[in-house]
C-alpha cells in the first residue's frame, strides 16, 4: 500500500483528478492532492487488485499528443495559470538539438498586432522539464498578455507554442469616467411652440429636456425699442390683448395701478448668474510613450489614456499634442484649436449680487 501511495504522491493534480474520475470518486475536482491520494489508493484497493497490477496501471505511459499547445489563464491581477502539452515529435527533436531547459516567455501586447509586443516586457521563466503546469506573476495587471513556450539550447531559443491573448484584470475598478454627450440635429427646424396642459415635473421624467435647453439657447426673441426701453414681443394665437389696455401698455405697465399710486408695494431682491464652459482633451497612446501638450508633458494612466480638463475662454486656443515613442525614433502629433466669443455678459457671482428695486 505504501507503494501505491508513493506512486501516487509523484503524480500530478491534473493525472490524479483523471484517475479520479475515472474511479467515481465525487467531488474530486474540489479536493486537495493528498485527499485524492488517500481516496485513489482506498477505491483501487477495494477492487481486489494486486498491488503490482494497481501501480503499473498508474504509470502507465501517458498517451502521446499530436499538437503541442500552451493554454494562458489569468487567475487575479497578480498570478497566471499556464499549462501545456509537448508532442512526443517536438521531444525528440529538442533532444536531439541538445535543448537545456524548458522555458516560458511571457510578453505584454496590449494594443499591439501581427503578434509583435511591446520591447523591453519579454520575461522568460525557466520550468521544471517533466512539469505540465506552472503559476507565473504578472508585472503590471489590466494589461494583455501571450505565453510563448520553447526549449532554451544554450544562446539560441527553440519556440514550442503560443497562447491565445489573455487579458489580466485591474487590481481596482477603473478611475476613467465615460462622457455622455447628448445627440441632436441641426438641420431639422425648431417646432412652434403649441399650448398643451401644465404636467406635474417628476423626477425619472426628463426626456426632451437636453434639447429644450438647447431650443431656448438658440430662438432668439423678437425684440422691439420703443423710446429708450426695449419690449420682448410674445405671440398669442388667441388673437386677444392678453390683459393689455388700449394703449398696449398693459395694466400694471408703470408696476402699480393706471395712476401710478398703490396696489403693488415696491420690493427689493438680490439676483445673480454664474456660468462657464471647459474644455476635455482626451486620447490613448503606448503605455511607454513621452506625452505633451503645448510642450508640457501629460502623465498617462497604466493603459495609455490620458484625459484632461482646460479652461475654456474667450479668445483663441491651440493645443500641440506629441507623442514620442520610448526608442525616440517614432513621433506622432495633432494640432487643436479652438475659438470662443461672448457677444453678451451680465453675469455675477453670488459674492456681488446687490438689492435691486422692482
Amino acid at each position: 500500500m505504501s507503494q501505491t501511495l508513493s506512486s501516487l504522491a509523484r503524480l500530478t493534480l491534473r493525472q490524479l483528478r483523471q484517475i479520479a474520475s475515472d474511479l467515481g470518486v465525487p467531488l474530486y475536482s474540489r479536493k486537495s492532492k493528498e485527499t485524492l491520494v488517500d481516496e485513489v489508493a482506498l477505491r483501487q484497493q477495494k477492487r481486489g487488485g494486486d498491488l503490482k497490477a494497481i501501480e503499473a496501471e498508474l504509470n502507465a505511459p501517458a498517451v502521446s499528443t499530436s499538437d503541442t499547445r500552451v493554454v494562458f489563464l489569468p487567475r487575479d491581477p497578480q498570478w497566471a495559470y499556464v499549462f501545456w502539452e509537448i508532442s512526443e515529435a517536438d521531444r525528440k527533436v529538442a533532444q536531439k538539438e541538445g535543448a537545456s531547459r524548458l522555458c516560458l516567455r511571457l510578453a505584454d501586447v496590449t494594443g499591439m498586432e501581427d503578434g509583435n509586443a511591446h520591447p523591453h516586457t519579454l520575461q522568460e521563466v525557466p520550468v521544471d522539464s517533466h512539469s505540465t503546469e506552472w503559476y507565473l506573476p504578472v508585472p503590471l495587471c489590466d494589461r494583455d498578455y501571450r505565453v510563448e513556450l520553447g526549449y532554451r539550447i544554450g544562446t539560441t531559443w527553440m519556440s514550442l507554442a503560443f497562447s491565445s491573448v489573455a487579458r489580466v484584470p485591474a487590481l481596482h475598478p477603473s478611475e476613467q469616467i465615460l462622457d455622455q454627450f447628448v445627440p441632436f440635429s441641426l438641420d431639422a427646424a425648431p417646432a412652434e411652440p403649441a399650448a398643451a396642459a401644465p404636467v406635474a415635473p417628476t423626477e425619472s421624467s426628463n426626456s426632451g429636456l437636453h434639447e429644450r435647453l438647447y431650443q431656448s439657447a438658440t430662438v432668439h426673441f423678437r425684440r422691439r425699442r420703443v423710446g429708450s426701453e426695449e419690449f420682448q414681443e410674445g405671440f398669442d394665437t388667441s388673437g386677444d390683448s392678453a390683459g393689455l389696455n388700449d394703449s398696449g401698455a398693459g395694466l400694471w405697465a408703470s408696476g402699480r395701478n393706471e395712476s401710478g399710486l398703490g396696489g403693488v408695494a415696491p420690493r427689493q431682491r438680490s439676483f445673480w448668474l454664474v456660468a462657464d464652459a471647459e474644455l476635455i482633451v482626451y486620447g490613448a497612446t503606448d503605455p511607454s510613450a513621452r506625452l505633451t501638450i503645448g510642450g508640457e508633458e501629460v502623465p498617462l494612466s497604466t493603459d495609455g489614456t490620458f484625459r484632461i480638463q482646460v479652461p475654456f475662454r474667450d479668445g483663441e486656443q491651440m493645443y500641440a499634442i506629441e507623442a514620442t515613442a520610448s526608442d525616440r525614433e517614432q513621433k506622432r502629433n495633432i494640432t487643436l484649436n479652438f475659438k470662443r466669443e461672448t457677444p453678451e455678459d451680465n453675469s455675477n457671482p453670488a459674492s456681488e449680487a446687490r438689492a435691486e428695486w422692482f
